[in-house]
């Protein structure tokens, strides 16, 4: 005959639930304390590969963008560093401002009397020399505008994909009318083209 008496029975069974609720409430406690483990058993290992996807997107999307920003400012260099160069082979206002400004300087210390000698040279060498020295500064411009589209790709962190072609064709365009253009300038300024005027005796 089993011994156990029904009361016997119950206590046991009222022990065990006693039990089993300190348990689950000792689990509750420890969890409300560890909000991080919550978090973690909520959320599950899912989520931390869902976020580690999102931030290699974003990542690549980063990289991306800047590929395209530093080619896009390639090619804008490329062409300034052309339009620099023409500029300093057919003039610009600002030559011709200065121009202006040595001829009417020229003028004012001249006014009170002057060999023709010296009229020429304050008038009109003056002037010439002023346009020659701001042609001469766009050609220089251009060279390292262009000089530095060409180098730039071989520091920093290599490109993907290397430099267009019409980027290195513009840039070396550049380059070589600016370099034209500080050669026309340094013959004008030193009056290697075209001599001043020179008068008789």
């Amino acid at each position: 005959m089993n011994p156990t008496t029904p009361e016997a029975v119950a206590d046991g069974e009222k022990t065990t639930d006693r039990t089993t609720e300190e348990a689950n409430a000792g689990t509750d406690r420890a969890t409300a304390e560890n909000p991080e483990q919550r978090d973690r058993d909520e959320t599950g290992p899912g989520a931390d590969a869902l976020d580690q996807e999102t931030t290699d997107a974003a990542d690549e999307t980063d990289e991306a963008d800047d590929v395209s920003s530093g080619r896009l400012a390639a090619a804008s260099a490329a062409v300034v560093s052309a339009g620099l160069g023409v500029v300093a082979l057919t003039g610009a206002w600002s030559g011709r401002v200065a121009a202006e400004r040595e001829t009417l300087i020229g003028q004012i210390k001249t006014s009170s009397g002057g060999s023709a000698a010296q009229q020429i040279n304050e008038i009109y060498g003056d002037a010439w020399h002023a346009t020659a020295l701001v042609n001469g500064l766009f050609g220089l411009l251009a060279l390292l505008v262009g000089t530095y589209v060409l180098v730039r790709p071989a520091f920093g962190a290599p490109a993907r994909q290397p430099q267009a072609g019409w980027v290195r064709a513009v840039a070396r365009g550049g380059i070589a009318l600016g370099a034209l253009g500080v050669l026309i300038s340094v013959a004008m300024y030193f009056d290697l083209i075209v001599a001043l005027p020179t008068t008789a005796g």
